[in-house]
């Protein structure tokens, strides 16, 4: 429509992206090349967001918003800055959305994928991590690595020799978050000052990453679960987002809630769940209900909009740190 042309000025070999925040200009070539672009990440992972300063994660969050307006009007069929390029995604935990996100951005990019799943490699078993690392970055341009020990991840980034990015820790998971602040973006406009509120396992790697999420785009976070879980967060990364809190506005506060809401049946809550209400209602029994469908169906459910962002956020994350 009008106002899509009026943002992005396409032509056979160049792509020129507004960005409406600033109005400065960002534009690549078919080889990737960002010839102005105002934060650079070549060559860098995105091991975990807090190596990165506020103007980097927020310029990730526009970025993705404005591949997602290129991809909307077609753009990116006559842009393939990846063309020759090759990505290995390695799975010890598989994930529907991270998998095609990862493969629909490195297509839409140029690039061929290398899918390695849970029993599709020796990763550490026969073969050590930093030699796993050494091979794939002879035969890879980019690695995404999805599982469990964050130090696997420090490993890959140390020895691979290219950018390396998170598709989940049990620390952190950055480019979900990238994905969900992307989102709330898009609703809200400017997030300073707008309120953030985590349910559940605020302990894990999800809530962690809520809540340096917030602290970046200065949001006030409230992450409400079992009292018990509050002191079983990771205080360096409190402390961490404390200092971004007091840079950049917002704030951290916490509640109390006795039902913790569960995700799978490996928390102490859903293992309850299962026991005490799975025959009645098979549903819950893998803690597969985790939302009434009153609300997952109603207009104010965006988790479509953020299931499909994280396509978008991880074609700017790899596309800034990979670039030709």
């Amino acid at each position: 429509n009008k106002a899509k042309r009026n943002s992005f000025c396409v032509c056979q070999c160049l792509c020129s992206v507004k960005q409406l925040k600033n109005k400065q200009i960002i534009k690549y070539n078919r080889k990737g090349n960002f010839t102005n672009m105002p934060v650079n990440l070549k060559g860098r992972s995105l091991d975990s967001l807090l190596n990165f300063t506020t103007d980097e994660v927020n310029f990730l969050i526009d970025t993705s918003i404005d591949l997602k307006k290129a991809k909307y009007i077609n753009a990116h069929a006559t842009n393939r800055p990846f063309i020759g390029k090759n990505i290995a995604i390695l799975f010890q935990k598989d994930s529907t959305r991270t998998r095609c996100a990862f493969e629909v951005a490195a297509a839409d990019l140029g690039a061929g994928v290398t899918y390695i799943g849970p029993q599709g490699s020796n990763f550490g078993k026969k073969e050590s991590i930093e030699d796993t690392a050494k091979v794939l970055g002879r035969f890879y341009d980019g690695i995404e690595f999805r599982g469990f020990a964050q130090s696997d991840i420090d490993a890959l980034v140390q020895y691979s020799g290219v950018p390396v990015f998170n598709g989940l820790t049990d620390d952190e998971h950055p480019t979900q978050i990238i994905a969900d602040f992307m989102t709330m973006k898009e609703q809200f406009g400017e997030l300073k000052g707008k309120k953030v509120v985590f349910i559940g396992d605020i302990k894990n790697n999800v809530g962690h990453s809520v809540l340096i999420g917030a602290a970046f785009t200065g949001m006030h976070v409230t992450l409400i679960g079992p009292k018990k879980y509050h002191s079983q967060m990771r205080p360096e990364v409190i402390k961490a987002c404390q200092k971004l809190f007091a840079l950049n506005g917002g704030s951290l506060s916490f509640s109390d809630d006795k039902i913790n809401a569960f995700h799978d049946n490996h928390t102490e809550f859903s293992a309850e769940v299962s026991k005490k209400f799975g025959k009645k209602y098979p549903v819950v029994k893998t803690g597969a209900m985790e939302v009434d469908n009153e609300v997952f169906q109603s207009k104010y459910n965006k988790s479509f909009d953020q299931a499909e962002n994280r396509m978008h956020s991880i074609k700017a994350i790899m596309l800034a740190m990979i670039g030709s």
